[in-house]
């Protein structure tokens, strides 16, 4: 009774005009931080902590967890109208979310999201209040051990993503993990992979990587097909999100699954929003009826099953920072500096003497889930008219917001090079039936794995492996590895179908693909022989695990021919065809190779000259440079040109440079003429 009296009091606390509107102001914060690719709570939550100096506890923590808690809601708008996650935590719902949008279902994806983001973070805050005083034993119990085998089942799971095809996926996310591993070794300090680069000590920003596999690709598309997302009046604006709320209604169990995944993966140190997305949807997948026939597809239970999991996780991942002063994302670490702030001590007396604190920053996760999402749902309607934009419009808007945030990585222009790198990459995966989400993947638990993994063997030899948890959780990890393979073997009459079609070798595209992760994987494996034990112990393990796995699947596709058309059917068909190019012409059929090569020559050359105007006259100039040029070539007329262009670079000065104080790339003008460009923002 005494703690129910306690959440009472906090709740009229927070009900307060004051922390209602700094509450209010935070939300409408995150919701613009989520919206630009690049950006998101760990920016906004850096950017806002300074404020709170003057703030009390209850009005600070509203102001921070106000804006942290709706970056995952409306991440939910670049990722279903142009495929480009807005933040790591809405990687997933780019799967089903975008091809609903170019279904013209772009509403419905929307209602949907907003709703299964709202239920889900209520549901982390319920169980952030419910369990602070509970799981406090029991944090105490999950040590590296355990928190190495989250890791490499959450690795595992990249086989659900795959398009039924595991091998093909663990290729994937080997090649993230060794990207994950460049930089200086955690233990010593050795360089790994550096090559006397200073930009690579620090190892890869994941913002540059995820814009560049996801980002990059599909405007590529775009600028090929020269078409808007969604055909031209095919948009449903007025029914199309309330289909989406009876979606979320009707699928209840599975976004109520979904959130105590996010809530429960959220409270583990480490297991951020890029990894929990990924495990409820591939949870999704291996339980939901039909769902390998449908996923990746345009499939509204994939939307559902991401965005229920990725809001939820802030609510767990507060209860460990607040418990423990473990902070549970990196999000959390920044938000420690607002105890520091405001005197208070993570621990038992968050549980005690502040316990009104604690049970106000429930109340400020559940309330900014609902005004998040009532705002978004007030312009659902307005955001997916966008999907019927013409692509000359919207390419070079996308492209101008996706080098700013991209820069954001490591504000180097490093980031830009990585940017275009993993563009080529994401494109080459994409065009050829690659996963990219095993990717991003192995690149965001590469750091976790090698820590917990280094610590567990240095602490316990062996014998962490026989921890009755790590067992369960690799077993787990097994079967999930072994379905596919089963379910393909009982599609094709068992192990003798599977020999049959054994024949002589083939060489395609993919053969090329193959030999370059071979290639990459046993460079790395050799460069790694030549460092002291401690920064090669992980690199190699995985490494050669790699290796073996890129040998294995190249011999499978090599020498096993695919099955007559119709006599298999499944994710694995559905997901390598949705995974190639997609293209509909204007007129005439599907545009022949030499069209889309040449088109794709042409985007490459835009991107080349947006990088070399940035090099020789800033970014902020360019922008305004670029976007009248290209939608002036792409046949739009001058004066809204024009307009439109020196509108977009307005915007983007005053809210990158004003509000947010962001910084732009070095030029060549603006290190000739200082003067000029202290006068000039953006040189």
């Amino acid at each position: 009774m005494e703690i129910l009296g306690t959440a009472a009091d906090a709740l009229l606390v927070m009900l307060e005009l004051e922390r209602l509107g700094y509450l209010f102001a935070g939300v409408l914060i995150g919701l613009a931080l989520g919206v630009i690719p690049g950006l998101g709570g760990i920016v906004g939550m850096a950017l806002l902590l300074p404020f709170t100096f003057d703030m009390d506890s209850y009005s600070a923590f509203a102001f921070l967890l106000g804006m942290g808690s709706v970056t995952t809601t409306s991440d939910t708008i670049p990722a279903v109208l142009f495929g480009v996650p807005g933040t790591a935590g809405s990687a997933a719902t780019v799967l089903d979310g975008h091809p609903l949008a170019k279904q013209g279902q772009a509403g419905r994806a929307f209602g949907a999201a907003y709703t299964a983001s709202l239920a889900g973070g209520v549901f982390g805050a319920l169980m952030l209040g419910a369990s602070v005083p509970i799981l406090r034993p029991v944090m105490l119990e999950v040590g590296s051990p355990e928190l190495t085998a989250f890791a490499v089942f959450g690795l595992c799971m990249v086989s659900a993503l795959s398009g039924g095809s595991p091998l093909r996926g663990l290729v994937a996310a080997g090649f993230g993990l060794l990207v994950a591993f460049i930089g200086q070794d955690p233990q010593i300090g050795v360089h790994r992979y550096t090559y006397g680069w200073l930009y690579l000590w620090d190892g890869l920003s994941i913002i540059p990587i995820t814009l560049g596999l996801f980002a990059l690709p599909e405007l590529a598309d775009m600028a090929i097909a020269r078409r808007s997302i969604a055909r031209e009046g095919a948009v449903d604006t007025r029914a199309g999100q309330w289909q989406g709320v009876k979606d979320t209604f009707r699928n209840w169990f599975l976004v109520l699954r979904c959130g105590a995944i996010g809530a429960g993966l959220g409270s583990l140190p480490g297991m951020g929003s890029a990894v929990i997305d990924w495990i409820a949807y591939g949870h999704a997948l291996g339980t939901e009826k039909e769902a390998a026939k449908t996923f990746g597809t345009g499939d509204i239970r994939g939307v559902l099953a991401s965005e229920g999991s990725n809001n939820a996780k802030e609510g767990g991942a507060l209860v460990p920072t607040i418990a423990f002063g473990v902070p549970g994302s990196a999000q959390m670490a920044i938000l420690l500096g607002a105890f520091l702030i405001q005197g208070l001590v993570p621990g038992p007396s968050m549980l005690t003497t502040n316990l009104e604190v604690t049970y106000s920053m429930v109340w400020s996760v559940a309330l900014a889930n609902i005004l998040g999402a009532g705002v978004c749902f007030l312009f659902s309607n307005q955001f997916a008219r966008i999907s019927v934009v013409r692509h000359s419009i919207i390419l070079p808007l996308i492209l101008a917001v996706l080098f700013v945030g991209a820069f954001q990585g490591n504000r180097d222009w490093g980031d830009l090079v990585i940017l275009i790198v993993f563009g080529i990459i994401g494109w080459v995966m994409k065009r050829n039936g690659w996963p990219r989400p095993p990717v991003i993947l192995g690149v965001v638990l590469g750091g976790i794995i090698e820590r917990y993994l280094w610590i567990s063997t240095k602490r316990y030899g062996l014998e962490w492996m026989s921890n009755w948890l790590v067992i369960i959780l690799f077993l787990i990890a097994v079967v999930v590895l072994a379905l596919p393979l089963i379910r393909d073997m009982r599609g094709e009459s068992g192990f003798r179908g599977v020999i049959s079609r054994i024949g002589r070798p083939r060489l395609d595209v993919n053969s090329w693909i193959y030999a370059a992760f071979i290639a990459v994987f046993v460079f790395a494996v050799s460069e790694a022989s030549e460092w002291r034990f401690d920064a090669r112990f992980v690199p190699q393990v995985f490494g050669w695990a790699a290796l073996a796995i890129a040998i294995v699947s190249f011999a499978w596709h090599t020498v096993v021919r695919a099955p007559e058309a119709g006599a298999a059917s499944g994710i694995r068909e559905r997901m390598l065809n949705q995974a190639r190019l997609d293209i509909s012409s204007d007129d005439s059929g599907e545009f022949d190779r030499a069209l889309v090569r040449r088109r794709a020559l042409g985007f490459a050359a835009w991107i080349a000259c947006f990088l070399a105007l940035t090099f020789l006259v800033g970014m902020l100039p360019t922008i305004f440079l670029f976007t009248l040029a290209f939608m002036i070539v792409e046949g739009e007329r001058w004066p809204p040109a024009l307009a439109i262009a020196a509108g977009l670079t307005v915007f983007c000065w005053y809210l990158f440079n004003e509000l947010l104080a962001l910084p732009w790339p070095n030029s060549l003008l603006g290190n000739l003429s200082p003067e000029l460009k202290a006068a000039v923002p953006g040189i």
